[in-house]
């Protein structure tokens, strides 16, 4: 069996790799490979059509604060397109308007995704009021506060402060997430249908599914069968609702 040696230089870079987890890592902050990937998970997580690989190569983008300086003559330019350029540059535009949980998320900042943001919005109102003891009260753990911290103070403040056009509050949870995820079982005795019960549950701001997946926190019977969902449901402690009405307030 042939032996298969492991690099020790970065093939994009050339930095020396470090060994983590038994799996190698470039550390370089000029590796061009990494900064282009933050780009990328940047545009997918902001939902910027267009944005790919390609025209990120083609713009000649090397970091994410240059998204928002380009013009639509750059784009034109760049793309070799004046209609993918007016597309683009609307989709830039139209990402300004969003929330710091989505914008946070997409910064590639280890251990803080979506949830984590989400986490911090029930607690803090923007960005000024990140600090330790938020970050505990919000739920994350060590590292992932670490990690915020050390963005926050290294990349934010020193680099990105006033260099981007969000206002970096964050939007606060929804009622779908306070009230909760909803599963029917059974025929129903309050609404004629389960697609009537369904419009009425979102429009009351829940979750509704289908079959019981992980999230569902309340099941309604008012068939009064104990069928496998029931029991399901008692098994994972998940509270079981008898009249629809009830949980709606009709």
């Amino acid at each position: 069996m042939q032996t298969i040696q492991a690099p020790t230089n970065c093939p994009s870079c050339g930095s020396l790799l470090e060994w983590s987890n038994d799996l190698l890592y470039c550390r370089s902050n000029s590796c061009v490979s990494q900064k282009q990937k933050k780009i990328e998970h940047f545009a997918k997580t902001l939902k910027i059509k267009g944005l790919g690989p390609s025209a990120i190569n083609k713009l000649g983008l090397t970091d994410i604060d240059e998204i928002y300086s380009l013009t639509e003559e750059d784009i034109s330019e760049g793309l070799s397109s004046e209609k993918l350029a007016k597309k683009l540059y609307a989709e830039i535009k139209n990402s300004e308007a969003a929330p710091f949980n989505t914008v946070l998320a997409a910064f590639s900042i280890p251990l803080i995704g979506k949830t984590a943001s989400d986490k911090l919005s029930k607690i803090i109102t923007d960005i000024t009021e990140i600090n330790e003891s938020n970050c505990k009260a919000a739920g994350l753990g060590p590292k992932a506060t670490e990690n915020l911290l050390k963005w926050l103070h290294k990349d934010f403040y020193s680099f990105y402060d006033g260099c981007l056009p969000f206002d970096f509050k964050f939007e606060k949870a929804s009622l779908v997430e306070t009230l909760g995820t909803v599963c029917i079982s059974g025929k129903l005795k309050s609404y004629k249908t389960k697609a009537l019960a369904t419009a009425a549950l979102l429009d009351k701001g829940y979750i509704v599914k289908s079959s019981l997946t992980k999230d569902v926190t309340i099941l309604v019977n008012e068939s009064g069968v104990e069928s496998a969902k029931t029991n399901q449901a008692r098994k994972s402690g998940i509270t079981i609702i008898e009249n629809l009405l009830d949980l709606i307030g009709e």
